[in-house]
């Protein structure tokens, strides 16, 4: 039995890259854990660790996998029940958005960002296309800068076309396996290019119908960099469904509003309606950004996912 690392899915198949020699076998999963997906639409994810063991056709059969430290999962829609791993075994995720050129909705960023919380896979924001963004900008720029500032995220502005900022993320990236994701469009394939110029991810381009982007990347696939790290890029994604918060916990994934939430005046206080609410203050004082109070509304709306943490 061999040790590896799963660095591309692609579908019924999954590349290893094996942990002694770092050549890649192509593996099928055991079939025990076939009969386990239940849940998730895959079992294994990019990122896993894993034991395979060799079979006679040079293949490899998937036999074990590994507890993972942490993991990024969605539903692939808020009527679906069934969820996908993205990635898993993170130093690190980057949200790339656009506030323009496609424009990146507040609520999916959020989304994006109560499920990083809930498992503990630290995020920064990368704001794409910096160079596109003229003095007509400049309120909503301000704006987006200044609500995620007080959420506590770094958000570092970068443009692959005049390379601004790209040098600070080759800093953010050396040594660590980092997460690319954004919807379709937003230049991550483009951006990792300008990062690290040997590699080069199939970029889509700009639908000037609906200035969104064309999906390009079917599977997600981890890419090591020439100083040091990987880089895992992601499919586009359109929408995040979440999986399995409780409404009581929901809260907790928005560190400004956990932030304030002690000092309300009802211990078990929803942050809705009742009075003494320290987060209502601090949104109506500014101190948490009104976008970011509406996601979390939007999110104790949502219906209870059968699904709980920790059975993925």
């Amino acid at each position: 039995m061999d040790e590896g690392l799963v660095i591309k899915n692609t579908g019924s198949w999954y590349q290893v890259e094996d942990a002694k020699s770092h050549q890649t076998i192509l593996c099928k999963l055991k079939g025990a854990f076939r009969l386990k997906e239940g849940a998730t639409t895959n079992p294994v994810a990019v990122g896993d660790r894993v034991d395979y063991q060799t079979e006679p056709d040079g293949t490899g059969v998937i036999a074990k996998i590994y507890p993972r430290k942490n993991y990024i999962i969605r539903r692939s829609s808020n009527l679906s029940r069934q969820a996908h791993v993205i990635a898993a075994n993170l130093d690190q995720a980057f949200l790339l958005v656009t506030l323009d050129f496609p424009q990146t909705r507040l609520e999916f960023v959020d989304r994006f960002l109560v499920t990083a919380e809930a498992y503990n896979v630290p995020m920064s924001i990368i704001l794409n296309k910096n160079d596109l963004y003229t003095e007509a900008y400049a309120p909503a720029l301000a704006d987006f800068l200044h609500t995620y500032a007080l959420a506590g995220y770094p958000v570092y502005r970068v443009s692959a076309r005049t390379g601004e900022g790209i040098d600070t993320l080759r800093e953010l990236l050396q040594g660590r396996i980092t997460l690319f994701s954004g919807n379709s469009g937003v230049g991550k394939s483009t951006l990792i290019h300008a990062v690290d110029p040997t590699l080069n991810p199939r970029s889509g381009e700009i639908s000037a119908v609906h200035n969104r982007g064309k999906h390009t990347t079917t599977f997600s696939e981890m890419f090591p960099l020439v100083e040091g790290g990987y880089i895992i890029d992601t499919p586009g994604i359109k929408g995040f469904g979440l999986v399995d918060l409780k409404k009581e916990e929901v809260g907790r994934y928005f560190p400004e509003i956990f932030r304030y939430a002690p000092d309300c005046q009802y211990y078990n206080c929803t942050h809705t309606h009742e009075p003494g609410c320290a987060v209502q203050q601090a949104v109506a004082e500014g101190e948490i950004g009104r976008s970011r109070y509406v996601s979390y509304l939007k999110v104790l709306d949502d219906e209870d996912s059968k699904y709980r943490k920790g059975d993925f």
